[in-house]
């Protein structure tokens, strides 16, 4: 098989990993919504709030207790399988589930023993909260020890068995909520809301239970393949492998301990300099809002094909190293980049253009379109971000991204600091500093990616998506001045309108080809044939 057809198989893998963790994520999405309008009827505002009060804390655990290890352990897998160490994957495996056992069982223990403290404290102000919190320990211990199942199966580069364990955790975890909250309602709100958070833990376990079916499906692959064990594969110790995992991971780790961080930091300044900039309290906390609850969300929902996709590149990137692949590594980079531009450019324009209607239609809110058409832009940026963040880390290289975000999330705060309490700008200053925030760490960490791989994007890479999104803009743009009265309607008539018009315009100026087309799983033969028939890629 030549480099080319070997770049293509593997390319096809990972966009295949990509596409079911991308539909996993969206019915995740959809579950947890509507679980959300039917809890809040369930307990209300007040019994939400002291389930959310349990959370943060929740979170931090989990965080401190397995985040960055399923990172970790796909890399080291997917190294060992590319060498043919199937006995050195599954050592590795057993460590890290060992270690996992131990640390969720420390931190699942703490968080139980340590309710009374949290709320004694004052770190928890309402101590009717303390049934919530000991609900969610055992979700601390199964959520931390499935870390080491997801992370095994993503290094042999399988992501069904996440996704169906991402949905069958979300889908228990939601009846499980909304029954024990219903059942303990008599009881009082304290008890409901305790009921609601063991949610957490019954969904953790069933997930747990669905990769342990996957895995035991695995071993019967293993047993054929350790006829092909690489005989000159040495045997690591345990002590070696988890200081490899705990080198990797840790990064990783405070990754995703930046992403509060950075929350908490917004908190602090922009209510703040928004009311230097002369808006009352009460028009600050409605700002506010607007980003935090309901631009950033929108921006996170239209990168979820992104983000699904650093999670399979992660794995594919490190099997191409392990084997010393320069080709495969430029190769892979180089559709992943291509795949984001040609997902995220739409995606930017459309809500640029739509910002107000979106606004209204979603939120009842049209003040917030301001927001959201300025944070619009962050699609395209927190896409190439996370791309360029999963290169790396499948580089082996987990600590440059983090240092990246640290040091944009110092501009981001400066910014916002300065912007938001310019008065013609105010929440829009705090969105162009988050805006900046995304580009700047995807760009810090695309010139690491071009050091190590030689790989830059070409000015091709970029116009042929950017010229498509610009006349679909147009269209759209077009459509909703035409359709101005038409409320809900308008947004329906811009999409059926945007699509076409992409997809023509990207066909005519070669941004989409007949071999981009052949390695997308599922779709692409289909979209192909339709094309065919059409006249194009003859």
């Amino acid at each position: 098989m030549s480099d080319t057809e070997k770049s293509a198989s593997s390319n096809n893998k990972f966009l295949k990993g990509t596409l079911i963790l991308t539909v996993s994520s969206i019915v995740v999405k959809v579950i947890g919504s509507l679980n959300w309008i039917i809890l809040s009827r369930v307990l209300g505002g007040e019994g939400i709030g002291l389930y959310q009060m349990g959370f943060p804390i929740y979170l931090m655990a989990i965080t401190l207790s397995s985040a960055g290890i399923p990172v970790a352990i796909s890399i080291i897998t997917a190294e060992k399988l590319a060498q043919k160490d199937f006995l050195g994957a599954k050592r590795v495996f057993n460590v890290s589930l060992r270690l996992l056992f131990v640390t969720g069982l420390v931190f699942a223990s703490a968080l139980f023993f340590g309710a009374h403290w949290l709320i004694d404290n004052h770190w928890i102000r309402d101590s009717r909260a303390y049934y919530s919190i000991i609900a969610l320990a055992p979700a601390v211990f199964f959520v931390t020890f499935l870390a080491s199942f997801r992370g095994y199966l993503q290094g042999w580069q399988i992501m069904t068995p996440t996704a169906a364990s991402e949905i069958v955790e979300q889908l228990m975890r939601v009846v499980t909520m909304i029954v024990f909250a219903n059942m303990f309602m008599p009881h009082g709100l304290a008890y409901a809301a305790g009921g609601a958070s063991m949610g957490a833990g019954v969904g953790a376990f069933c997930a747990l239970l669905v990769l342990m079916w996957f895995y035991g499906r695995l071993k019967q692959k293993l047993k054929a393949d350790l006829q092909q064990q690489n005989p000159l594969a040495t045997r690591e110790s345990a002590r070696a492998i988890i200081s490899r995992l705990l080198r990797l991971a840790l990064p990783v780790s405070m990754s995703s301990l930046m992403l509060p961080v950075v929350a908490n930091l917004d908190l602090l300044i922009v209510p703040q300099r928004l009311e230097a900039a002369g808006f009352h309290i009460s028009q600050a906390t409605e700002f506010f809002g607007y980003l935090t609850g309901m631009a950033v969300p929108l921006i996170n929902l239209a990168t979820i094909f992104t983000a699904a996709m650093t999670i399979s590149l992660v794995p594919a990137i490190s099997e191409s190293r392990a084997l010393n692949d320069v080709f495969g590594i430029r190769a892979k980079t180089r559709t992943a980049f291509r795949v984001a531009l040609i997902i995220t450019c739409p995606c930017f324009v459309v809500m640029y253009f739509l910002a107000e209607k979106i606004a209204a239609l979603i939120y009842n809110a049209p003040g917030a379109a301001d927001a959201i058409q300025t944070m619009s832009v962050g699609i395209l940026l927190l896409g190439l971000h996370q791309i360029s963040t999963g290169i790396l880390q499948g580089l082996g290289r987990t600590s440059i991204p983090v240092i990246n975000m640290i040091l944009a999330a110092a501009v981001k705060v400066f910014l916002s600091w300065t912007l938001t309490a310019i008065p013609t700008l105010g929440i829009k200053g705090a969105a162009m500093a988050t805006v900046v925030d995304f580009g700047l760490a995807a760009v810090l960490n695309m010139i690491f990616i071009y050091k190590y791989t030689g790989f830059a994007l070409s000015f091709s890479g970029v116009f042929k998506p950017a010229v498509s999104a610009a006349a679909m803009g147009a269209a759209v743009y077009g459509v909703i001045t035409l359709a101005a009265s038409w409320g809900a309607w308008a947004i329906l008539a811009a999409i059926a309108v945007a699509v076409p018009v992409y997809g023509g315009v990207l066909l005519a100026v070669g941004g989409m080809g007949k071999d981009d087309l052949e390695s997308l799983p599922f779709i692409g033969h289909r979209l192909l044939a339709a094309g065919q028939k059409l006249g194009y890629f003859r």
